[in-house]
């Protein structure tokens, strides 16, 4: 079979096709529209006469030729005259081709994550480059903690495509929870395979995200497949979106309370009673887990409640009120309750017998012949004696009275 040889136009023409990523039909009308105004240019036309124009071009030579009514009117030397004249026109309709081409081809990726580069700030919204096209993030779509710098490599998620007054945009998005679906489908086989599915995902970009996952086949664990060995699969999720993020997987389940339960993670001993006409429910917590329920700012049971779409209520568990009664402190500062008692009336007092040496009874003997021989005065007043005994000594101390009609005291010293 002969060699085909192709001219210069035509293999420009396929370069152009190439390239760009667009029809290489779609490059010839663009040429014949930027032929016909380009003879437009040199010969004014009016637009009820236009529909009787046509434009014929040779796609192996690119010779071109303008027929009026079936009737050749190509001007001589035409073809130079009409490139140098259409080039423009040939650029911008080749432009336009392309940038639809590239918003056709998103179009079809919108839902899926991408790897892209910053490339530039402009204002609050952020520039960046996902390969064949620009794309941009405005301020909603951003993680409020994370620091963006240029030439930073992230994966994103491709939002949609809005229709601004700049023309088309590509949307993407760092905040938005397919984020966290798509590294989840990226990072494990089993999800990406379909033997593990997300069922539903809460997030709070930045803070903290809840995942609830199931399983299509008998023996997969769904929560056990997405946490990976010593937490590696998860792990990788969590560096990709800063790192700073907490990502709980639970167990998605058609109960409405279990779901609950697990939903509350990492709060443990819960009790749910669940409306389902009002889609409410009430979940009794103990007290020392009441904290872990509600989260930072109610964040855990805010999360719990958008992934299960139940309007939750937490209350503590705490005894009734009638088997409510007196407690008592034991030494490590705990609380126990214990059985009311009935009040005693004038319990009696034990006392235990203290032994007393010679040497002790012989003073108690002193001082109480010294205080009868007191007392027989009639105007003396006696001050009770208040005795001290030092056992390790064994010495009697000094007890002393004062009467009212005596100048001085009279100091009585009992020894042994």
């Amino acid at each position: 079979m002969p060699a085909i040889v192709r001219s210069e136009f035509a293999l420009a023409l396929n370069q152009v096709a190439t390239e760009r990523g667009i029809d290489p039909t779609v490059v010839i009308e663009t040429i014949k529209a930027a032929i016909l105004a380009a003879y437009r240019k040199d010969f004014p036309v009016t637009p009820e006469e236009l529909e009787l124009f046509t434009v014929e071009l040779n796609p192996d030579n690119g010779e071109a030729k303008i027929f009026k009514e079936g009737k050749d009117i190509t001007p001589p030397g035409f073809g130079r005259i009409a490139a140098q004249t259409a080039k423009q026109v040939i650029l911008q309709r080749i432009r336009e081709a392309e940038k639809q081409a590239i918003l056709t081809d998103f179009s079809a990726k919108v839902g899926s994550i991408v790897s892209g580069m910053i490339l530039r700030f402009d204002g609050s919204n952020i520039i960046v480059d996902i390969g064949r096209a620009h794309a941009v993030m405005p301020p909603t779509e951003q993680i409020s903690k994370e620091h963006y710098r240029l030439n930073q490599r992230l994966s994103f998620y491709i939002e949609g495509i809005r229709e601004t007054y700049k023309g088309n945009e590509i949307i993407v998005s760092r905040a938005h929870k397919g984020l966290v679906a798509g590294l989840f489908k990226r990072e494990v086989p089993e999800v990406m395979q379909g033997a593990v599915a997300i069922k539903e995902i809460a997030r709070e970009a930045g803070n903290r995200s809840k995942v609830a996952v199931d399983s299509s086949q008998p023996g997969v664990d769904p929560v056990g497949s997405c946490v990976g060995q010593k937490g590696v699969r998860v792990q990788a999720v969590i560096n990709e979106l800063g790192g700073n993020e907490k990502i709980d997987i639970i167990q998605w389940s058609l109960d409405p309370m279990q779901y609950i339960i697990a939903a509350l993670a990492p709060a443990k001993d819960i009790t749910v009673e669940y409306d389902d006409k009002i889609k409410t429910a009430v979940a009794w917590v103990p007290e020392d887990q009441l904290s872990l329920a509600i989260g930072r700012d109610g964040q855990n049971v805010r999360l719990a409640a958008k992934l299960t779409g139940i309007k939750i209520d937490l209350k503590s568990k705490t005894p009734p009120a009638a088997s409510i009664t007196p407690t008592a402190t034991t030494d490590d500062t705990s609380t126990v309750s214990t059985p009311a008692q009935p009040a005693a009336t004038n319990p009696p007092v034990a006392t235990e017998a203290i032994p007393i040496t010679e040497a002790e009874q012989a003073a108690a003997e002193a001082i109480k012949e010294a205080v009868a021989e007191l007392t027989t005065t009639d105007k003396t007043e006696v001050v009770e004696p208040v005795t001290e005994i030092d056992k390790s000594s064994e010495t009697v101390p000094e007890v002393t009275v004062t009467t009212p009609d005596s100048s001085e005291n009279k100091d009585v010293a009992a020894k042994e």
